[in-house]
Order: structure tokens, then sequence, then C-alpha cells
């Protein structure tokens, strides 16, 4: 339907779109990022930090924290010129790059450092302001202070983003004032009595850091602006970098101008040192009022920001969903502001700034963490559909992962292991939750790449010690054949690889709906628990289907190894069935054929598996024997079938041959380590089938060697006298092995 015409006197569809209106990188990216960075660490504990630590570690915490910071600025700009970035920044790139569920466990996370951010900036600007006006409650004046914040932040983000411009002046102003400042002497004794003072070097390096790194977090602050911006994907690599740049340059000067104003123990004693040493003192406490009400702002414009996408796509509960709602027509979390605003207010409560910035170190440090490896692993795997502009080679993207993972151990490795469970159970609870989003993410990409390498570093058939059935079963209809299913999963462990398929009529499916059917197919298998893939063929016949699968599915050098079947009852099918054993033993695929029904095999099922009995009939441990033993064995330790006994039977013509049978039989099975119970029988005359008939009678499963196609003169007559005999059994599983593989080599480890 073509797009209606613009009446006269309007504006264009396409100026509208050019106009759409929205934040600069200047304004929507620079000002809160810079004025976070600006923020209430620099004015409040740089003396602190420079004075536990000197000089130049101070400098070395700086470029440490910084380059961290800068390597994930880089990341962030190549995920944001890649793919639109909306509302929820951080989050936003992490679920759309490494899926829903590694985007939920980063980003609520997120949102409580968001909050809690808040919280650290509030009530550095009470610490500053009981600092002039003792007589205040400090924690009183951060919660009017907070409640204050939410309000303007309630009004409008962009009133809120206008106001920091004034607040960025009042901060160059303070620092200009700081740079011309003059010395000073060492703490007064009224200085060192009103405040504790900590011994110069008495907090050690990593701990320092801590306490300064959420100094540098200040990014996340445009970021998380990315749904109310212009053009994100040209604004926040500038305003990020630029921010990042700028911020750096600020704290290796001011480390040198308080080195030479003040000694180390005055550092420590006065939070507001920087106010002493300016030679115009109150534009300090205009500066740190500015930069810790604009780093408040700017928490409370990007938490519930995250929030709101988090809501919306569905990774909060039910109860919350309400939080993913907007207000107004530049769609304002208002809700989740006021949600933002009681996490707040609670960590207020705890009054304290050094407990609550470590707290924010790791929370933040993960996120950078998550978002390097999200713009490395997309450079790596270089797919086509990532293609940023801002490029960044991957090595840059690993070194700011690594940085992040390696300070968050140095600095507290318990946090750490902590924020890694929180992280991974909110992991785990999303992924129970199967959340479905509508984009496309990396995963598939890094199984694929893994899968590429592997399967080239996979030379020749594989050997006897990583031998495992890896199944191709014709299960027909799956619903109506479901003890195929059954037995195939307990064959393979889900370790093995294992496909059902089938054949559909030619010409009753089209592409678009046999896909369709694939798709609801795997649905229906992985609700029951099985992990198999499908594969659907339509031929002019079923056993022309089989024999196109059983030639040409596979990949390189991973093939199915072994055909599960069903026992055909159609006698007029029983020729083509023969064929198609012989055809499986032509390509070299072991043939395993169970003979049951469904209503037989469920009934076995409801057995305790530790009273259920296995028969296999031996003939040697050379061509079936060796693999119908693996079979037993595979049956055995699977969860359906655990502690069924395997029993090992052996005819032998008369008791003189029955003593030495036994006692190799034994031997065997020892060393073996199958569990398997030798059983030898004394023929005395009566033919095999009716030993057979008898002794297998009460078995819950028995099984067969099969002959193999060359071995008999006609395979489908002999198939049919075999079928015959085997009738009036319980469940059998007829078993030929195929393989040019040595199956005893698999069972002993000579």
């Amino acid at each position: 339907m073509p797009l209606p015409s613009p009446e006269p006197g309007t504006v264009s569809w396409k100026s509208s779109q050019d106009e759409k209106p929205g934040l600069s990188a200047f304004g929507g990216v620079f000002t809160p990022s810079i004025l976070t960075i600006l923020g209430v660490i620099m004015y409040l504990r740089f003396g602190w930090v420079l004075g536990h630590v000197g000089l130049i570690n101070t400098l070395i915490i700086v470029t440490l924290s910084t380059s961290i910071t800068f390597f994930t600025g880089l990341s962030i700009s190549a995920i944001a010129t890649d793919q639109v970035v909306r509302a929820g920044g951080a989050y936003y790139m992490i679920s759309r790059s490494l899926g829903i569920e590694t985007g939920g466990a980063v980003g609520i996370p997120l949102f409580f450092a968001q909050a809690l951010s808040v919280a650290l900036y509030t009530l550095g600007f009470a610490e500053s302001v009981v600092r002039i006006f003792p007589n205040l409650n400090l924690t009183m004046v951060a919660f009017i202070v907070t409640i204050l914040v939410t309000l303007l932040a309630l009004k409008s983000a962009e009133i809120a983003i206008k106001a920091q411009y004034f607040i960025m002046a009042a901060i160059v102003v303070s620092l200009i004032c700081l740079a011309l400042g003059q010395p000073i002497g060492s703490a007064s004794a009224l200085d060192l009595a009103a405040t504790p003072v900590e011994e110069p070097g008495s907090v050690g390096f990593w701990a320092v850091l801590a306490v300064f790194f959420p100094a540098v977090t200040g990014i996340m602050s445009g970021v998380n602006m990315s749904g109310d911006l212009k053009d994100p994907s040209k604004a926040i690599p500038v305003g990020t970098l630029a921010a990042i740049g700028v911020g750096y340059v600020i704290y290796m000067v001011i480390p040198l101008f308080l080195s030479q104003q003040a000694d180390s123990a005055t550092l420590i004693a006065d939070p507001l040192i920087m106010r002493r040493i300016a030679i115009w003192g109150d534009s300090i406490l205009l500066g740190v009022w500015g930069a810790t009400l604009s780093s408040a702002i700017g928490s409370i414009l990007g938490a519930p920001r995250v929030l709101q996408a988090l809501a919306r796509d569905g990774v909060l509960p039910k109860s919350l969903r309400w939080l993913g709602k907007g207000s107004g027509p530049q769609d304002e979390p208002r809700l989740g502001t006021l949600f933002s605003l009681g996490v707040a207010l609670a960590a207020v409560s705890i009054g304290d700034l050094n407990l609550i910035a470590p707290v924010l170190t790791m929370f933040f440090l993960t996120t950078y963490m998550v978002l390097n490896v999200a713009a490395g692993i997309e450079g790596f795997l270089q797919s086509p559909s990532f293609r940023p502009t801002f490029k960044v080679p991957w090595i840059f993207s690993l070194l700011g992962a690594v940085g992040c993972i390696s300070i968050m151990f140095l600095i507290n490795a318990i946090a750490t292991v902590v924020a890694a469970l929180i992280v991974l159970g909110i992991y785990l609870w999303l992924e129970r939750r199967e959340i479905e989003g509508t984009w496309g993410d990396i995963r598939q990409g890094i199984w694929l790449s893994l899968i590429r390498t592997g399967l080239f570093r996979i030379k020749g058939p594989l050997d006897s010690k990583n031998w495992r059935p890896h199944l191709l079963v014709f299960s027909g209809a799956p619903t109506k054949r479901w003890h195929l299913l059954d037995m195939a999963n307990a064959l393979t462990h889900q370790r093995g690889l294992f496909t059902v398929a089938s054949v559909l009529p030619e010409g009753s499916r089209d592409v678009g709906r046999q896909e369709s059917m694939e798709m609801t197919l795997q649905d229906y298998l992985e609700k029951r628990g099985i992990q198999a893939f499908v594969r659907l063929v339509t031929a002019s016949d079923p056993f022309q289907g089989m024999k196109q699968l059983i030639e040409a599915y596979g990949i390189g050098p991973l093939l199915p190894n072994t055909v599960l079947l069903g026992d055909t009852e159609n006698p007029q099918g029983r020729d083509r069935f023969s064929q198609l054993v012989a055809q499986c033993h032509k390509a070299k695929r072991n043939v395993v054929i169970l003979r049951s029904s469904p209503e037989q095999f469920t009934l076995v099922r409801r057995r305790p598996a530790r009273f259920r009995r296995i028969d296999v009939w031996w003939g040697g441990l050379q061509a079936n024997g060796g693999l119908m033993l693996i079979l037993a064995y595979l049956l055995r330790t699977s969860w359906d079938w655990r502690g069924a006994e395997i029993c090992l039977k052996l005819v032998v013509p008369d008791q003189a041959a029955a003593a030495s049978a036994e006692e190799n039989l034994m031997g065997l099975t020892a060393s073996l380590r199958i569990g398997a119970v030798p059983q030898v029988i004394v023929a005395n005359g009566r033919s095999f089938d009716e030993i057979l008939l008898i002794s297998s009678q009460t078995a819950d499963l028995v099984l067969i060697g099969l002959a193999t196609p060359g071995s008999v003169d006609d395979f489908s007559e002999y198939y049919t006298k075999l079928q015959h005999r085997i009738t009036d059994l319980p469940n059998t599983l007829l078993v030929m092995a195929s393989e040019e593989l040595s199956f005893s080599e698999v069972l002993q480890k000579d």
C-alpha cells in the first residue's frame, strides 16, 4: 500500500524523519557522561586516594581504571554503530548480541547499580553540605535531595539535561579556581579531632582502586539515554570517547596539583580539602554540589530506562511488567523512575559512601566485561551481519574483558564470586522461563564457529576410545512410535547425536510447510525432554526416502553410525525392508531393529528399573557380540534402565563343554566391567529356538545378533524366518555391526 502524499502546507514524510526530535551527542551523551565522571569521587575522595597510595600509584590507578573504560568505550562504539540502539543502553546492546538471557542477567544488576548510584551521589552531596552546616542530619539531607532530583527527572529528561549545562559551567569554574589555589599546612588539631584520621597507606592499592573506579563509570549515563538520542549510532561513540578522554586528562592533572598543595595526612583527613586549596573556596562547593546533583540526575534518568527495557522484553516477572509503560510524547518511564527512587532511598539509609562505592564497582565491571565480550565475539566471528562503521580490533575488546575480570578478582575475590553467582542465577532463571526474543543474536554464530573448528579437527574415522552411537531413527509419525524415541534416548544418554527422520509422500507438502512441520516436531520433542534433530524428506515411496537419508545425511566426518528401525509387520514390504537393511550394511551403518509395540514398551517402562532384565544372546566378542554388549551397557546406565540386570547367555551342546565355557564367560564379564551376569545353558538335545523362548520369556529386553546380508543366500528369506522364531519373545533388539571398527576394543582397554 503506497504511503499517503503530504497535504499542502504540511511537512513532507522525508523531512519529518530527518528532523526527528532527540538529544545530540553533546547534550545526550557527552554532558551526562563527563558530569558523572567528574563527580563526587573526584571532589570528596580524590585527596583520600592520593593520601593513601601516593602520586605515582594514583596516576597508575587513574590510567588503569580509564584504560578499562576506554576499551569498553571502543566496544560500545563498535556495537552502537552496527545496530540501532534503543532504550535500555548497555542492556539493549548485550541482549541483542548475546541473547536475552545474558542481557537480562547483566541488565538487572545494571539497573540496581544505576539506582544505587543515585544514593552514592546524593550522599556525597549531603556529606559536603553537612561539612558546612554540621547541625544538619546527613541522611535526611540525602533523602530530600534524592526526592528533588527524582522530581526533576519526572518533569522532563530534556529539562534535566539543560540543567546540566549550568552545572558543567560551575565545575569548570571550580577546576580553574583549584588550579590557581595555594598550598596549605598540615591538618589542624581541630580537624583531626573532628574527623577520625586514617594512617597514610593503611588502605591497600586495590581497595583504593575499588573506591575510585566508580569515578570513571560515567559512560553508562550517556549510553543509558540511547532511547532519547536523535542518532544513537553517531552520538554514542563520539560522546562516550570524548568524555573518557577529557575525564582522563583532568584526572591525571588534579593529583599533580593536590600533591603539591597538601601532605598525605591532610588529604586523608579532610574530604573537602579542595575547598581549602582553591583560590575561591566556595567554587569547590558549587562544583561538588553541581557534580553530585548532575551525576544523580544522570543515574536517575538512566536506571528507569534500563528497567523499562527489561520490562518490555519480558525479562521482569509479570507482576512488574507495568514498569515498561511510558508517558508523554517522549515515552518517559515515570513509573520506573518512582521504582528507582524507592531503591535509591533504601540505599541512602545506609549512609556510607565507602560501603556503596565498591558494590557499584562490581556491578559496573560486570557490565563492562560482558559488553567487551559481546563486541569481541562479534569482531572475531566476522559475521556478514556485523558491519560497524566504527571498527575495533577484537583483541582490544578481549583486553577490556580480561582487564575487567582481573580487576574484579584483585579488588575482592569473594565479592567477584558472589557477583558471578548472582549473574549466573539470573541467567538460569531466565533460561528456564524460555523467553524468546524477536531478534537474532550471536550465540548461533559462536556455536557454528566452534562446530566448524571441531569438524575440521576430526580427521579420519573415529577411534574406538571415543565411539558412541550416533543414531538415525526412522520413526514415521513419532507420536505413534514413541517407543523408538525412548530407546534412542536411552542409548545416546544425551551425549551422542540423535536424529528423528520421517519420509513424507512426494508433493504432499511444500518446502515452507515442511520446515514448519520440522519446527513443530522439534518443539514437541523438547517439551518431552528429548534432545534430537529432526529431518523430514519427501520421496516417491518411504524406502526410497530412507535410502536417500542413509546415503546423504550428515556433514563431513560427522555421520550417523547407527540406524534404528522399527520392525516391519507388512509381508508385502518385507523385501524392501530387507533391501534397506542391506543398504545400511553396505554404507557401513550399524543396524538396530526394535521389535516391540508402544503398548508393550510402555508396560516395561512402568516397572522399576532395578527389577528389569536385559538378555544378551552371546555368539562371541567379535562381530555383533561387542556391539550388543555396548548397547546393553548403555541401556543399563541410562536413566530409564539404570540398575537393570544384564544376563549374558551362551548355549553349549553338553555338560562337558559347560565348565570351560562358564569359566571363560566369567573371566570375560569380569574384565569388561559392565556388570553382566554370565549364564551358560546346556542344550541337551533341545533346539536353540526352544531354549531362546523358554529362557528369555520373562526378560524385559532381548538382544540377538543379526546375520549380515552377505553371509546368507537370501537375506529376505532369512529375515522372514527370524521373525517367526522371535514372534513370542518380549521386546527384542536385532543388532547388526557394520562399521569398520573393532567393538571389542571399545569394551577392552588392553
